[in-house]
Formats: structure tokens, C-alpha cells, sequence
């Protein structure tokens, strides 16, 4: 058995177990072989299925002593960076067609005034068309375009400081 706890000792040391505990359960864990044997009871009935791999043994124990950290769970980890890519990927798609929609300048509304032409409305977008009349010439939905390219800004920051964020929070892996 002095290799089991051998195969355990090692399992601990790449875990960053410090010594002084490792030798510790180490000499917990002999003591507790040796008394079963001197008993008559067999390793695999004091160990259970954990006499046939010492390195998950070791690991577990060290585990429920709080030692090394938990390893991460996967539930949560996949999730988050699909969800990040989805919003940083509609507010990319937001910002382009708010800017397509601002460069085009569609839709185009003409208003029509009828009456003397004055003065104030003779310049541009303004085009006298008559002796009577006045055509307006402008987007009809430039303030709302404005606005939205200014939120899918606003998003992509945000998008941006979730994913530096995200990098930061993760929490440290055991190195297997």
C-alpha cells in the first residue's frame, strides 16, 4: 500500500498542495492502511473503488478538506460567451443599418406649400417650383436613425466592457 499513498503524495504535490498538509494526509492515510490491515480488513474494503485510481482519490480528498479550488463548473461557462456574441453581434448589425440608413437618407418625404414664396424658404433644402409653390425637400426619419446609431454605440461599449470583463471573472481552472 506504501505505493498507493505514494501515487496520493504525488497527486497532491501537482495540485499545489502545500507539504506540510500532503505529508499530513499522507501519514493520515498509511496510518489508516496500516490499522485496516492489521484488522484484516482489505484496502478495497476501506477504500471502496478508489484503491484502483489514487490520483482521483487524492484529489477528491484534498477537494472536500478545501484545499485546492473546485474546478469550474461547464453549465455556466458556454452559456455567457453564446450570449455576449449574440448582443455584440446585433449591435454591430444595429450600428451598420443605422448607418446605411443615414448615408442613403431614406425615406425622402417632399411637403409642398402653396402660397408666395418667402424669402426664409428660398434656400436649400427649400426650391421654389412655381410662382405659387414651395417644395420641401428632407428625411423623413434622420432624428430616429440618429438615435439608434447612437445606442448601438452606447451597446458596442457595453458589449465591449461585458467581454473585458467576462476575461477577468472567470474563475481559476485546475491544471489537470
Amino acid at each position: 500500500m506504501n505505493d498507493f499513498v505514494e501515487q496520493c503524495r504525488r497527486e497532491w504535490k501537482r495540485l499545489g498542495v502545500p507539504d506540510p498538509l500532503a505529508m499530513e494526509m499522507a501519514a493520515d492515510l498509511a496510518s489508516d492502511l496500516t490499522e485496516a490491515e492489521a484488522e484484516g480488513v482489505s484496502a478495497e474494503e476501506l477504500l471502496g473503488s478508489s484503491v484502483f485510481d489514487p490520483r482521483s482519490f487524492a484529489a477528491s480528498w484534498a477537494d472536500e478538506r478545501g484545499i485546492i479550488p473546485a474546478p469550474p463548473s461547464r453549465g455556466n461557462t458556454r452559456r455567457r460567451p453564446l450570449v455576449l456574441v449574440a448582443f455584440t453581434t446585433l449591435s454591430a448589425l444595429t450600428l451598420f443599418v443605422a448607418a446605411l440608413l443615414l448615408l442613403t437618407g431614406e425615406p425622402k418625404v417632399s411637403l409642398v406649400a402653396s402660397g408666395p414664396a418667402r424669402s426664409r424658404l428660398s434656400s436649400p433644402p427649400f426650391e421654389p417650383s412655381g410662382p405659387n409653390r414651395t417644395v420641401l425637400h428632407t428625411s423623413a426619419s434622420s432624428p430616429v436613425e440618429w438615435i439608434l446609431l447612437l445606442l448601438a454605440f452606447v451597446a458596442l461599449g457595453f458589449a465591449a466592457w461585458l467581454w473585458a470583463s467576462w476575461g477577468r471573472s472567470r474563475p481559476p481552472t485546475v491544471t489537470a
